[in-house]
């Protein structure tokens, strides 16, 4: 991908609008949670899935991974060398860099066990092994993401432009599966961040909430059976 040009953030100009990136963490780590909590359930015969709610299950964490993938890789690729370019020696990412490499295989280990209780017929256990990997998952993130929002976030405030920021949001949606992301963010969203947002976004907002938002509902019924 060609680099962005970056322009860092001169003193007094106003601050990039991080709310997206606290909003995508916040999804992750609520998936995140979810899932590990039906995987127990699973395991421990508090709930069951049949065949279909399996293969359904199966789908939503593979596609969950997907998401966690395109977001950390979204971040090495897009965000990590706007920030680099625009905070200098002021931010150090090496370590959150390597939690994103350590991350593809856990993703990887989630996606096998997911797949094992999906098939016909699932695995012996398949259930408790998917528990335990998204429950390694869930601490991992949880950890991952407590450190971006107290280093990266207030560095992308106090040093990238409000333009800079803008095109990398823009190249990050480019990359993101909407009809799965934009559902589980509006889950998230606080009646005050709500009401924010549809007013910046207008008709083509509800528009699209109106196609996005029902089947997916509809999908998250299946898989946690709410």
């Amino acid at each position: 991908m060609n680099a962005m040009p970056v322009t860092p953030r001169a003193e007094g100009e106003p601050r990039p609008d991080t709310l997206g990136m606290r909003l995508a963490h916040r999804v992750m780590i609520r998936d995140a949670r979810r899932l590990t909590d039906l995987a127990e359930a699973l395991a421990a015969g508090s709930t069951t899935a049949d065949p279909a709610r399996g293969a359904a299950i199966a789908r939503y964490v593979a596609d969950y991974c997907d998401a966690v993938h395109h977001h950390h890789s979204a971040e090495d690729e897009v965000l990590w060398p706007v920030l680099a370019a625009s905070a200098g020696p002021a931010v150090d990412l090496g370590e959150l860099s390597d939690d994103h490499a350590a991350l593809d295989p856990q993703l990887a280990r989630v996606r096998a066990a997911a797949g094992a209780l999906g098939a016909r017929p699932a695995s012996e256990d398949a259930a408790t092994a998917l528990a335990v990997e998204l429950a390694d998952l869930r601490d991992v993130l949880v950890e991952h993401i407590a450190d971006e929002e107290a280093s990266v976030l207030p560095a992308i405030e106090e040093h990238v432009s409000v333009a800079d920021w803008a095109a990398v949001e823009a190249r990050i949606r480019k990359r993101a599966t909407l009809s799965f992301e934009v559902p589980r963010v509006v889950a998230v969203m606080t009646p005050e961040e709500h009401r924010r947002i549809a007013a910046e976004g207008g008709l083509l907002l509800r528009v699209v909430l109106a196609v996005l938002v029902p089947p997916f509902r509809r999908r998250e019924r299946r898989v946690f059976g709410r």
